[in-house]
């Protein structure tokens, strides 16, 4: 290696002082330091291995050795840019068509989900030549202005910003926290009109729907799962107003959800998006991302007079990559595995919140996956304090997972797609020994789940595992042990 090995107290030195502030760190408290990764594990600078359920990026397993050898081997031969005519981009575009419905036919290959969701907007603007996007709450499509600008769980986060006059927020069609939930009638119907709504007060103020943009399955939003039909009503009332559907497939896309290759299938064989736009797992790794659209609106792009040309888009190391990925995902059945493992893991939370009154949903398909804990399973109170709790333990257990969603409740499962069923095992067992232990200090009983809220919730919490601060009572300097029993006393009060 070239790079030199440093102390892992150096290393936090040298990146407090080179690296933007903004810029956060799983763990701010005690940084892992990570340095070598195989499979669905990742090892530290003293050989420590971890259980990776968070790295949806390493989507056939970090390092995989196809994978590697693939880049290597094109990277010795040729590595340079679309305008010289190579076999594999236009091979990889034809394999990628592939697992898409045939209209969505026309590719356009970029370096990463940002920057192909940028794309796509410009696309809809040019095809419709509207303005105005509708997006969904809690959605999370880039970090680049523009997509920023339609991302409301960053945008809520900033202060004295005011939003984009074209940007229309719908809610989540969340069934489990949301405005429409499972005991309604017919959610999707529902949140579909809340769209069809928003249409509606977008014209009468003279503006025109360029798009509605979502990501097939929320991530950042929690782990959400739209009801069957809601894609469909959507994109019937935007294509009524003359706009287009994106279906942001960046965070799920490739398999992940076992019973198809695409979430979006997930709605039924009667939808398909206008654009759709894919990243991280596409390259296992390496910085590529694609955007695949119909005919019709790669043709309209073209009329707009501009050449789009985008220097490491589609370049043959990347496009060779690409196509290894897919390679793995067949050769090894990963998507049969993300459906097994994912069906075996869901059942295994299920039990858990059969177990545990903090526990208030299980939701997911395939290896994508959501665990939302409340306080109070009727009134849904958020388990913010307790989540991270969680989150921390399993760190000390040498198991790394996230917890998200606008209240940063939700465990979240995306771990790379050779997971085991002995790897949900371990996991669900620990978190089982967690939650025990939480609930056991909280004095929380399933059959009598107390609101666990009181002035000690004022309390401020170290940072969490991406660096945001919250309030409780519970204090995980050292985990559970120290800040637990002091709670207790308050509760028992």
């Amino acid at each position: 290696m070239s790079a030199e090995k440093i102390e892992k107290k150096k290393t936090i030195d040298l990146r407090k002082k080179h690296i933007g502030p903004s810029c956060k760190i799983f763990f701010s408290h005690d940084p892992i330091k990570i340095v070598q990764a195989k499979g669905q594990y990742m090892y530290d600078e003293k050989g420590q291995r971890y259980l990776d359920c968070i790295n949806n990026v390493a989507h056939v397993g970090h390092c995989h050795p196809d994978v590697v050898k693939a880049g290597a081997q094109q990277m010795e031969l040729l590595n340079t840019n679309s305008r010289f005519l190579h076999d594999n981009l236009v091979l990889y575009a034809q394999r990628l068509q592939a697992t898409l419905p045939n209209k969505l036919s026309v590719c356009y290959f970029v370096n990463s989900g940002s920057e192909a969701n940028d794309l796509a907007l410009r696309l809809a603007w040019q095809y419709t030549g509207h303005k105005d996007i509708i997006t969904l709450e809690n959605a999370y499509h880039g970090h680049v202005s523009s997509l920023i600008d339609i991302s409301p769980y960053k945008f809520h986060h900033l202060s004295d910003v005011e939003q984009n006059q074209f940007v229309h927020v719908a809610p989540s069609p969340d069934v489990y926290r949301g405005k429409y939930r499972a005991d309604h009638p017919d959610p999707a119907s529902a949140y579909a009109d809340e769209v069809k709504d928003i249409i509606h007060r977008v014209h009468e103020k003279g503006g025109k729907i360029a798009a509605f943009v979502a990501e097939s399955l929320q991530s950042c939003g929690g782990q959400v799962i739209p009801p069957a039909g809601y894609f469909q009503q959507v994109a019937e009332h935007v294509h009524k107003a003359g706009g287009v559907f994106i279906a942001d497939e960046v965070q799920v896309g490739f398999g992940r959800v076992g019973t198809h290759f695409w979430a979006f299938q997930l709605q039924g064989e009667d939808f398909v998006p206008d654009i759709v736009t894919m990243g991280k797992p596409i390259g296992n790794g390496h910085p590529m991302s694609c955007v695949v659209t119909t005919k019709e609106v790669a043709e309209a792009f073209l009329s707009a007079g501009m050449e789009y040309f985008n220097t490491f888009g589609g370049n043959p190391v990347s496009c060779a990559i690409g196509l290894a990925v897919l390679d793995v995902i067949v050769k090894e059945d990963l998507q049969g595995n993300a459906l097994r493992v994912g069906r075996y893991l869901t059942k295994l939370l299920e039990k858990e919140k059969e177990k545990h009154p903090l526990v208030g949903d299980v939701r997911g398909r395939g290896l994508f996956v959501g665990v939302e804990l409340v306080r109070d399973r009727f009134t849904l109170t958020p388990a913010t304090a307790e989540a991270q709790e969680v989150i921390y333990k399993l760190k000390e257990q040498h198991i790394l997972l996230s917890a998200d969603g606008p209240h940063r409740n939700v465990l979240k499962f995306k771990p790379p797609m050779c997971f085991s069923m002995e790897d949900a095992d371990m996991v669900v067992g620990k978190i089982d020994s967690i939650l025990t232990e939480l609930e056991a200090a909280l004095g929380l009983k399933l059959h009598n789940a107390l609101n666990v809220e009181n002035e000690s919730t004022k309390r401020q919490l170290p940072a969490d595992e991406n660096g945001h601060h919250y309030h409780s009572g519970l204090a995980h300097s050292k985990g559970v042990s120290q800040g637990v029993p002091q709670r207790t006393k308050r509760l028992k009060t």
